[in-house]
Formats: structure tokens, C-alpha cells, sequence
């Protein structure tokens, strides 16, 4: 099967929806990884980034779109609080799974649950409040639009 660049080969990037939130399979590579071939502590900061950013992208909402005030006035979200578990090692070459499902949505806040499993085994457990800012970092309310996106179920495939 070939595949166009393009809008397709973004949404193969970027995972895909569930019916309660987000999937995405990420490789290890040498970058991730400390001399010993383990992923290094702050590089799952990196895989759950990626989780939430394409959990919006096939949402519907750009981080680019945001910021120019694609639903109203510009605005952006910010990592607030996050707590991680860390349980188990992930190793170079392997394929991990960041799952991204929504706890909380709130007027000016979210808060998500995200996991990295390789497998069945969960390597993390985090728990992420995400605050809704304007351009100059104050906090505002969620556009109505952008909260009944996130609301919204996954569409049926």
C-alpha cells in the first residue's frame, strides 16, 4: 500500500483515537537512552509530549491554530503539575505505547492520565494538569469550542 505525504501520513504519525482517548507507539532510539542502553529518566517527559500533542492534532487542534486564536482569542496550554511513577525501564529498540485519556476538563485547566507500556507491562504512570493561558502566560478560560472538541468522543473509523 503506498501512501501520499500529506494529510494521511500525518495522521499515521500521529497515532490514533480511542474511544476514551489517545494511542501512540514511539521507537527507543540511542538518543533516548544513557550508556547503558536504558532510557534516561527525562526523555519520557519527551514520549508523554508527543502523546498529548497528537492526541490534539487528531483532535482537531493545532498548537499553531491555538496561538493565533483559531477558536476566539490566542491562547496556549501549559504544563502545570505532573506527577510520574516511574515502574519499570524501557531499553533501546523498543516499542513503547504513550496512551493519553482525559480525567479532568475543567473551564481554564485539564488533567490527563497518560501511560508508556511496552506491551502489557506499564513502564509509567503519570498524572498532568494542563492550565490554559493567554500569549502573555496568564491564565483564561478554554474556549467553548475547544472544550466540546475535547469533550467529544472519538469518531467511529
Amino acid at each position: 500500500m503506498v501512501i501520499a505525504y500529506g494529510r494521511a501520513m500525518n495522521d499515521l504519525l500521529s497515532g490514533w483515537l480511542t474511544d476514551d482517548g489517545h494511542c501512540l507507539d514511539v521507537r527507543v532510539y540511542f538518543e533516548d537512552t544513557d550508556f547503558s542502553g536504558v532510557v534516561y529518566h527525562a526523555r519520557y517527559l519527551h514520549f508523554l509530549e508527543r502523546g498529548r500533542t497528537d492526541f490534539l492534532r487528531l483532535k482537531g487542534i493545532g498548537h499553531r491554530e491555538l496561538a493565533e486564536g483559531a477558536y476566539g482569542e490566542p491562547m496556549a496550554f501549559a504544563v502545570r503539575q505532573m506527577g510520574i511513577e516511574f515502574l519499570r525501564p524501557a531499553r533501546i529498540d523498543d516499542v513503547l505505547r504513550v496512551e493519553t485519556r482525559t480525567h479532568l476538563l475543567g473551564g481554564a485547566r485539564i488533567v490527563l492520565d497518560q501511560k508508556i507500556l511496552r506491551g502489557d507491562e506499564v513502564l509509567i504512570e503519570a498524572r498532568v494538569k494542563v492550565a490554559v493561558i493567554s500569549p502573555d502566560g496568564r491564565p483564561r478560560r478554554m474556549p467553548e469550542a475547544v472544550s466540546a472538541i475535547l469533550g467529544a468522543p472519538a469518531p467511529s473509523p
